[in-house]
């Protein structure tokens, strides 16, 4: 999986003319953060069109939001929050914030490699669109962006425990699938849409 949970520099002039308003400095946020905010939505969400939706509303939170903005954490760490409630939102507004059952997994950590480690990009991504949609960003946020399962809880309104279950289920229902024959891979390739198509 390729990280979003990286550091983008913002200069603290930048910073400072954006919460005073100016547009030309608020435009050049939006254009710095545009592209990382799109491809965290669609990884949470695994469609483009609402993955463009929750980047469009986040943005404009934080456009809202800027003054609230405090220095003493990363800038993208701020923003990444606001995108998550909303890619959350999203997923109760239209879907349920619900999971489909999945397989019973021991929720002790394995000696086992990840299996995004072993899989190549599009067997991946095929994996990982077949996931119900919480598990999947569920998933994500743990293994990825570096939530607790406390953090994953709150955001979600559900227990630790339902987030560590959701991780150790959902990693060892992505094993089987890519750990499975090629040919399963080909045809579960052709039957879903790539969620992690998009780069940096």
């Amino acid at each position: 999986m390729t990280d979003t949970n990286f550091r983008i520099d913002v200069p603290a002039t930048v910073l400072a003319r954006a919460q005073r308003g100016e547009m030309s400095a608020l435009e050049a946020l939006y254009r710095l953060f545009e592209r990382p905010a799109y491809t965290l939505a669609l990884r949470l969400l695994g469609q483009p069109e609402a993955a463009r939706e929750v980047m469009h509303d986040a943005m404009l939170r934080m456009l809202e939001r800027i003054g609230q903005f405090r220095s003493d954490a990363p800038f993208w760490s701020w923003l990444r929050r606001i995108l998550v409630n909303e890619a959350l939102m999203k997923l109760r507004r239209e879907r349920g914030l619900t999971c489909e059952p999945l397989p019973e997994a021991d929720d002790t950590p394995g000696s086992a490699p990840a299996p995004w480690l072993l899989a190549d990009t599009q067997a991946l991504e095929a994996a990982l669109a077949r996931l119900p949609a919480l598990t999947r960003s569920v998933l994500w946020l743990y293994h990825v962006e570096q939530y607790t399962h406390a953090e994953i809880a709150e955001l979600t309104g559900k227990s630790a425990s339902f987030s560590k279950s959701q991780v150790a289920r959902g990693t060892q229902r992505l094993r089987e699938w890519l750990t499975a024959p090629a040919t399963a891979h080909a045809r579960t390739t052709t039957e879903v849409t790539p969620c992690l198509s998009a780069t940096h």
